[in-house]
């Protein structure tokens, strides 16, 4: 039966919960964590596929489950505006074994961003027309999440040359004399006007900003 299932690629995937809620007054649920769980004697790759992915970060999008293990997925909502509220996205975790790209089963989850708790649908009514709107995502086209798997800034290349020549040069007109000192082995020519040395001390200053800050 196993074997039937793998050959088909219509393995069992279990996954907890089933469904992701967001409220976009609580701070807390704009985490959610999924918990996919293998049951089997083999190990399983994962990847996680959304129809909306701009709108979320997954941590750890792709990765591995042990034999008769679990691993946590956290799942954040990162665009809480109003324009979302009520509208249903899909996940799609699809496994596969290790030594093979084929997936061999897919478990999809359903999420949801609504403005409070207190505003839940109660009446048999709102939920028919919930079950209504999940119905007709059900072919809907899924997207590779792992462009969002963090949220780490790019690493800054640092200053560029001609910024640390700059530098030097204005380090060096500081270090010259000034104009009209006598005591001096330096040719006269070298000699710098005040005014000269306070642009010197103004651009170093601008430079050592953006040093700083790169």
């Amino acid at each position: 039966m196993q074997q039937h299932q793998l050959a088909e690629g219509n393995l069992p995937v279990f996954v907890f919960p089933t469904e992701l809620v967001f409220y976009a007054d609580e701070q807390s649920s704009h985490k959610q964590v999924l918990t996919l769980y293998n049951p089997y004697e083999f190990a399983l790759k994962f990847k996680v596929l959304c129809t909306a992915p701009n709108k979320y970060t997954v941590v750890d999008s792709t990765g591995a489950v042990k034999p008769q293990c679990c691993v946590d997925i956290v799942i954040r909502h990162r665009d809480v505006r109003p324009c979302h509220y009520g509208v249903y996205d899909k996940f799609r975790l699809q496994v596969s074994e290790q030594s093979q790209r084929k997936a061999l089963g897919r478990k999809e989850v359903t999420a949801t961003l609504r403005p409070s708790a207190s505003q839940e649908p109660s009446s048999p009514r709102a939920q028919d027309e919930e079950r209504r709107i999940k119905e007709q995502f059900a072919d809907s086209e899924f997207f590779e999440q792992t462009a969002f798997q963090t949220e780490s800034r790019p690493v800054a290349g640092g200053p560029s040359l001609l910024t640390v020549l700059l530098g030097l040069v204005c380090m060096i007109a500081l270090m010259l004399p000034t104009l009209g000192e006598q005591e001096s082995t330096v040719p006269v020519y070298l000699h710098l006007s005040v005014n000269k040395k306070l642009v010197a001390a103004y651009v170093l200053g601008l430079l050592t900003m953006v040093i700083l800050r790169t």
